[in-house]
């Protein structure tokens, strides 16, 4: 298939297409050219996912790989970047699986506890209305970057997932494999987990 037809078939409007078809005709320089733009934010995503350099850079060589093999399968119905973006979370949620995985009951001392009649045995605290801006600052960052990776991994993968990178509850659920009621329940457990982590670490003015 030439440049052009490849181009036409794939849709030029898209702005992906010229790329898409240098690449589906075997064009290593633009293969090099898309690693090069999509790397470092693919080995940010496998990183929150994996904790390790060393293995978010394998998850992104798998994904890169899985991608270049299956470029025939994307439909263009999303940017090149969404569609290496969701190969990469997959990749790195594969090599999380293949390692052993901490208890996951681990969380429930970070869980809010509930008397007979249903209310909370402690008052549950709010973050004031400036505490957002704040939290923008990089030793706050690096205090939630922080909490977050102390979760046991099956509520810390679901927090990347809805909470970081975007994914919505059906795909979330799919990427992990778990039902959508099942995920927005870890997920409602983990926000908890890490409210409890946050209100002993930030400073009073953040909370």
């Amino acid at each position: 298939m030439s440049m052009a037809t490849a181009t036409e078939s794939f849709g030029s409007a898209h702005p992906d297409a010229a790329l898409l078809a240098q690449l589906r005709a075997g064009d290593d320089a633009a293969f090099g050219a898309l690693v090069r733009r999509e790397s470092g934010k693919l080995l940010a995503v496998a990183r929150r996912i994996l904790r390790s350099d060393e293995e978010a850079q394998d998850a992104v060589q798998d994904a890169l790989l899985s991608a270049f093999q299956n470029l025939e399968r994307f439909e263009g119905n999303a940017r090149l970047s969404t569609w290496l973006h969701r190969i990469t979370v997959n990749a790195a949620l594969m090599r999380l699986r293949s390692k052993k995985r901490r208890r996951e009951d681990a969380i429930d001392e970070l869980l809010p506890g509930f008397a007979e009649d249903g209310h909370h045995l402690a008052a549950v605290k709010t973050f004031h209305d400036g505490a957002e801006s704040e939290i923008a600052s990089a030793e706050i960052s690096a205090i939630v970057r922080k909490a977050i990776d102390e979760l046991p991994d099956g509520y810390r993968v679901v927090l990347v997932l809805r909470d970081i990178e975007g994914l919505d509850t059906a795909e979330a659920a799919a990427a992990l494999g778990i039902g959508p009621d099942a995920t927005k329940m870890r997920l409602h457990r983990a926000r908890q987990a890490l409210r409890t982590l946050l209100e002993q670490r930030l400073p009073a003015e953040a909370r």
